[in-house]
């Protein structure tokens, strides 16, 4: 896990200006820092986390014994060792036991078309001096990101948005435009970022670049998959577990679990257990003694931790907690995301940092297995969609049922596509903005539950959860790893039709292997979110509730005139929309401290 920055063409005081990108992202990569000019045009820069072959010669920006090769990148290889193979039957010689030489190395040699057949999480910038030729990419998964700023043929690349803010080569601005898209997904739009002018690669993309600062070629890293004709048993999807578990919780420094007492994290915790024996330092976020009838994760994850003889650490937090580190989470964030697992996944890595270098998230099982409670009012809604839209129309006449009855159908559309938009987000798309959205949404399969698990795994996963816990971590120092989203696993879910994935009950295997691992209370939990309490605080008086407000009253006033309607109308009066919007509160108050901690 590393930082990456590099420049093309940036002008006047190249070498200070990736410095300036460089220190800028030195936290996540505190073991060592350097930077390379290839030219007086190109400069390069890398920021090193070691988890692997923890000796210097591994130290980025990495560079072959002839000099033409230079790479920077941030990530892991889980197939390092069978390219490391093929390379030495290429008769390449290696110094290190480091991935990073195996994937300059197989760059150098193969190129572009290389790129296919890399394993992980990865997003990377590779220079051949000898081909005049660069290429930058990020995984399909979307695991790690990268934000670059492009004009004509100018180029700043970074990790973070905050790296390509340090190169001066812009004047930070908000973009107003991504205010829709935060308010109802609560991230920008997936190409964008909140600062005006600064784009993000998307996930699966490879740019070839020349010295001048041209694009060459433009790849997709994505790889058709023949869909399967049916369901594989639960001895393959072990297999296909066993192996994510063990390449994802490989590494030379200490490995932590964040463990929620759910079916994910502690059936990840358990196969690893069952494999080695070896027990591991878990985290969890507890909240007071009041709200855990609400929030039982902790009792859970306590007993799943005892069980396998864990280091574990619970994390109390509170609204005083919250308050006291706020300027310090706000101030860590490249951009915000709207989601308050945010706040208690870097309050585990500010924990965890004491202990480890590496944590492990059951990130990705809901998206790829259908875990999420709209999975299962979407099952309902295509299996009979004429009967639950006439419902609708009754309960929306009449305003009866309960909370989640009135979501539901409310959220109601003839069109599955904006049905599931619907369900997906903090709160119902108004038809005028619903094309924006819908230019992102998966139209490849002709099966609407298909194109919504795709949605979730393209859209959400990549721009929500994934760099939730890409901010959170490296905040802290400590490189995220998510075993669900190994490429074996990714492909199975990917290869299921929507019929198939409509045949599988949600996240069957995994709570049939919970099951057989002798974690039953585990597999029979109700499904709870990973979040703050934050209807009861906010219902309550106090010094948190009245923070929130103000700091979204102050919002409202200096870019109220900004906003879409909807944001606007909460933000003028929060204290009306505690019970049916306290998550678009807390949303608010992430970009309205946010907004203010970057003088935008």
């Amino acid at each position: 896990m590393c930082g990456i920055n590099f420049l093309v063409n940036p002008g006047n005081d190249g070498q200070q200006k990736i410095r300036a990108m460089m220190e800028a992202t030195q936290h996540r990569g505190p073991d060592h820092s350097d930077w390379v000019g290839v030219d007086i045009h190109l400069f390069v820069a890398g920021n090193r986390l070691k988890i692997l072959d923890l000796g210097d010669l591994a130290n980025q920006p990495i560079i072959t014994s002839d000099g033409n090769g230079i790479l920077v990148w941030n990530g892991a290889l889980y197939n390092y060792q069978d390219l490391r193979n093929e390379l030495l039957d290429h008769g390449v010689s290696f110094s290190t036991q480091s991935d990073s030489e195996v994937l300059i190395q197989w760059l150098k040699l193969f190129g572009a078309e290389g790129a296919l057949k890399l394993e992980g999480m990865f997003s990377f910038v590779f220079v051949d001096k000898s081909k005049k030729s660069i290429l930058v990419a990020r995984d399909v998964t979307g695991k790690k990101p990268l934000y670059y700023f492009h004009k004509q043929n100018q180029w700043a690349f970074s990790s973070e948005t905050v790296g390509i803010m340090a190169s001066e080569l812009i004047n930070a601005q908000l973009d107003t435009e991504q205010l829709l898209p935060y308010f109802y997904s609560r991230h920008p739009f997936p190409e964008n970022s909140l600062y005006k002018d600064v784009k993000q690669l998307r996930p699966g993309k490879l740019l070839e670049l020349n010295f001048e600062g041209e694009i060459v070629s433009d790849i997709s890293l994505e790889q058709g998959l023949v869909q399967t004709e049916k369901l594989p048993n639960l001895e393959e999807f072990e297999n296909l577990l066993l192996d994510a578990v063990l390449k994802h919780f490989h590494a030379e420094v200490p490995v932590g679990v964040i463990l929620s007492g759910g079916a994910d994290s502690s059936l990840l915790l358990k196969t690893w257990h069952r494999e080695t024996g070896t027990p591991l330092h878990t985290y969890t976020a507890v909240f007071e003694k009041k709200y855990q009838n609400l929030y039982p994760d902790a009792q859970f994850a306590r007993e799943v931790a005892t069980a396998m003889h864990c280091g574990h650490h619970e994390v109390l937090i509170t609204q005083q907690s919250l308050l006291d580190n706020w300027p310090a989470y706000i101030a860590s964030l490249d951009q915000p995301i709207g989601d308050s697992a945010g706040f208690l996944t870097w309050m585990i890595g500010k924990e965890a940092q004491n202990q480890v270098k590496v944590l492990i998230s059951g990130a990705g099982a809901d998206e790829l297995f259908s875990g999420y409670n709209r999975h299962k009012a979407f099952r309902k809604y295509i299996k009979q969609p004429g009967f639950y839209h006439n419902l609708a129309s009754f309960v929306n006449k009449l305003g009866l049922g309960s909370r989640y009855m009135k979501k539901f159908a409310a959220s109601i559309d003839s069109d599955p596509m904006a049905t599931y938009m619907n369900f997906s987000s903090l709160q119902n798309i108004p038809p005028e903005h619903q094309n924006q959205f819908r230019k992102y949404y998966p139209n490849d399969y002709k099966e609407p539950y298909k194109n919504a698990l795709e949605w979730d795994r393209g859209y959400y996963l990549v721009n929500d959860i994934l760099k939730v816990h890409d901010n959170a971590t490296m905040a802290h120092g400590i490189e995220g790893r998510a075993p669900y989203l190994d490429k074996g696993i990714l492909n199975l879910s990917r290869s299921l039709s929507g019929e198939l994935h409509l045949g599988l009950e949600p996240k069957l295997w995994i709570k049939q292997l919970l099951i057989k691992y002798g974690l039953q209370r585990v597999a029979g939990r109700k499904k709870h979110g990973f979040g703050l309490p934050l209807k009861e605080w906010l219902s309550e008086e106090g010094v948190f509730r009245a923070t929130v407000f103000q700091e979204i009253e102050d919002f409202h006033r200096t870019h109220g005139s900004l906003m879409p309607t909807e944001m606007r109308k909460i933000a003028e009066n929060p204290a009306l929309f505690v019970k049916s919007g306290f998550l678009q509160l807390f949303n608010l108050y992430i970009l309205a401290s946010w907004v203010k901690h970057r003088g935008l």
